[in-house]
């Protein structure tokens, strides 16, 4: 009942409101001053404009440099000099255009607002300024997206000989970690192996993944190069280190890497912040599903030495589960591991 009532009110009001505007055109046509453009309400439109631009470029730089240490946040990568540096440049020049252009849009609107002396000019073409403002952008982009192409192709190049392997495997809603052991080799892994007690499918028949180890966080150490192997064991999530400038997508069935060069400890990092508990993080930036807010890593940097005596003091999956090898097939090299396991 009360639906209908409101429905009802609302027409009647419509109604009025039409009904007004009718009498308005009739008395204009009546006093013959239809068409006419009354210059006040121009005048104000135009005056407000410019206040918006004003009042609002004075709040985009007040937010910008208010909230600069947020989004601007401390590098701890070689490669993130280069990408910051990209970014800014790329800030710039766009950053410039879209201050230029709103500032002419706006005026544009207020100098130009109506006036019954005044009329428009006839302006058809101008080939001149056509060339210019097509081929400037075209050269600044070409040189931006050169930049970038470099810098993309150099993370996601084969690592340096000697580089630290890191597997990271996401799935919903947490990332598994695995390390090669001393032999420096990850092993294979498959799929069709995945079951509770091989979360990650990793192929024991292998004789390189004999010593692979897990790990509950990400130690890598400082200044050596370290390449992330990333993959995904069902939907698509995005491996996100936000301080190393680090964001690659975990794809399933489609294997990516990023390699890069740790510049400051975790340690470091708390005296330059000077929080004591800060932390470097691996984030997932896909929405993955429910869970997505879980999907969390720590990522801790030391120094070298402290890196490798934690390296030695990691037990393997086999170590820890020694069933993970026991219904392999018979054969020489897996019968000779076995033995080595059971006699433990």
């Amino acid at each position: 009942m009360y639906g209908f009532l409101i429905t009802i009110g609302v027409v009647l009001l419509l109604s009025v409101i039409w009904m007004v505007f009718r009498v308005q055109t009739l008395i204009s046509v009546a006093k013959g001053t239809e068409g006419k453009h009354t210059g006040n309400t121009n005048k104000v439109n135009a005056f407000l404009m410019m206040v918006f631009l004003v009042g609002t470029g004075i709040l985009m730089f007040w937010y910008s440099i208010k909230e600069f240490d947020n989004y601007q946040l401390p590098i701890a990568s070689e490669h993130g000099v280069v990408t910051d540096q990209l970014f800014w440049i790329t800030m710039a020049v766009t950053g410039f255009i879209f201050i230029l252009t709103h500032i002419l849009l706006f005026w544009f609107s207020y100098k130009y607002q109506y006036n019954e002396k005044k009329r428009a000019t006839y302006y058809p073409d101008n080939n001149k300024l056509e060339i210019i403002w097509t081929l400037v952008p075209a050269v600044v982009l070409t040189v931006l997206v050169i930049s970038g192409w470099k810098a993309w192709t150099d993370i996601t190049s084969p690592a340096p000989e000697g580089a630290h392997e890191v597997e990271l495997m996401g799935y919903q809603f947490a990332w598994e970690i695995r390390y090669p052991g001393k032999d420096g080799i990850l092993g294979d892994y498959d799929y069709r192996l995945i079951n509770a007690t091989n979360s990650r499918g990793v192929d024991f028949s292998d004789q390189n993944s004999r010593d692979d180890f897990p790990a509950q966080s990400v130690v890598i150490p400082k200044g050596e190069p370290v390449l992330f192997k990333i993959r995904a064991r069902d939907v698509l999530h995005s491996v996100f280190a936000p301080h190393m400038r680090l964001k690659m997508d975990a794809v399933p069935g489609m294997p990516t890497r990023f390699w890069f060069v740790p510049t400051k400890t975790t340690a470091e990092m708390r005296a330059e912040l000077g929080n004591e508990d800060f932390e470097y993080e691996i984030a997932c930036t896909e929405v993955c599903g429910s869970g997505h807010f879980s999907m969390r890593r720590v990522i801790t940097v030391v120094e070298p030495d402290e890196y490798r005596k934690w390296f030695n003091e990691q037990k393997t999956f086999v170590e820890s589960n020694p069933s993970l090898v026991l219904d392999l097939p018979a054969g020489p090299d897996n019968l000779a591991e076995t033995s080595a396991v059971e006699s433990k």
